[in-house]
């Protein structure tokens, strides 16, 4: 029996929660029974991820900057043509008008499916609402990770062919069931480092303020970006370098993860972060900012764990010392936690992606 033919097209498969993202779909995919095909514009691969690869970057390296433009789109048209590519999922960000309708073109004998990442619609959608709509409208289904992203696409740009699928944690049946740890002093953020996404501004003043430190606590955070030289900088100005350590990233930091107190996120926006979702699945509480969007669809606050106002630095280090100090609390966020999230397993997940490709709406 042939299978089914998809590609998954992302930005790269490197450092990013819409990469992670784009390489564990290539599993999700393959285990509902595709022949699954990942295409990256960019030549980073830092995640692990299953199927045929075809890296446009590596197939074009020998022109120059706006002829290899052009030779990637030539290069994605004629993949998709050899290979008889039956579905598109477009995971990249798209907010160049003429590339986006150029690459509609590429895409035009596949049934296309986009997704929409982020709470930050200037990374997805043109600024034209007028083309916006003319690129998605005919799209099989524009795929949102989170409620809030969809009523905001449907608000925005009226379109009807929406739909909200969550991110999935994808942690093996053996990681889960190992023996949870007994939790040391240690807050931990793991994610990339970008300030204007994840506002390190916050969490560090917060933690400041808190002063849990005194009670031996330190913050951790582990990842790689663009702004380890701010982050460190803030830490510097407000003399927390003895209580604050940075960790080199790593793709799965499960055993850091366990061994937390409790995670932490203070971002500006996101879409449905999956640091969250990993964390909760280990069993470790949850400590974040009410943003748009992702959080308040994952945290139950005070059940799995707590959900403050975001841009409160008051309220935000309020928090941060009721899991250190209310026992009764944090011990019932932490036996809530992985249940809190079991609907949100890989079998779950794949399911409903695999529905969506066979019958879309």
């Amino acid at each position: 029996m042939n299978k089914k033919k998809v590609a998954v097209v992302s930005n790269s498969l490197g450092k990013g929660g819409a990469e992670r993202f784009a390489a564990l779909l290539t599993f999700m995919l393959e285990k509902s029974g595709f022949e699954v095909h990942s295409v990256i514009v960019n030549d980073v691969v830092d995640y692990s991820f299953t199927g045929n690869l075809f890296n446009l970057e590596k197939e074009s390296s020998h022109y120059v900057s706006f002829f290899r433009k052009l030779k990637k789109g030539i290069l994605l048209r004629r993949y998709l043509v050899q290979n008889n590519i039956e579905f598109v999922i477009d995971s990249r960000t798209r907010n160049v008008l003429l590339r986006e309708l150029i690459t509609r073109f590429i895409y035009r004998d596949s049934k296309i499916f986009y997704i929409v990442h982020s709470y930050n619609f200037l990374n997805y959608f043109p600024v034209s609402k007028f083309w916006s709509k003319i690129i998605y409208k005919n799209a099989e289904a524009l795929i949102c990770v989170s409620k809030a992203i969809e009523q905001k696409v449907m608000q925005l740009y009226e379109l009807k062919n929406t739909i909200t699928i969550y991110n999935p944690f994808f942690i093996s049946k053996e990681e889960l069931k190992k023996e949870a740890f007994e939790p040391k002093k240690v807050i931990l953020f793991f994610g990339r480092l970008d300030e204007n996404v994840k506002n390190f501004s916050l969490m560090l003043e917060a933690f400041s303020f808190s002063k849990v430190f005194l009670k031996g606590y330190q913050l951790h955070l582990m990842g790689s970006g663009n702004d380890l030289d701010f982050i460190q900088q803030k830490i510097k100005d407000l003399d927390l370098s003895d209580f604050v350590e940075i960790l080199s990233f790593k793709q799965n930091p499960y055993h850091e993860v366990r061994e937390a107190k409790f995670t932490i996120l203070t971002s500006h926006y996101e879409g449905f972060p999956m640091s969250i979702v990993e964390s909760l699945a280990l069993g470790t509480p949850v400590l974040a900012v009410d943003c748009n969007s992702g959080p308040r669809e994952i945290i139950q606050n005070e059940f799995n764990g707590l959900l403050v106002e975001n841009y409160n630095k008051e309220a935000l280090a309020l928090a941060i010392n009721r899991f250190v100090d209310d026992d009764e609390l944090y011990d019932f966020c932490k036996n809530n936690a992985a249940q809190s999230v079991s609907h949100l397993s890989l079998k779950n997940i794949s399911e409903q992606w695999k529905n969506l490709l066979i019958n879309p709406k």
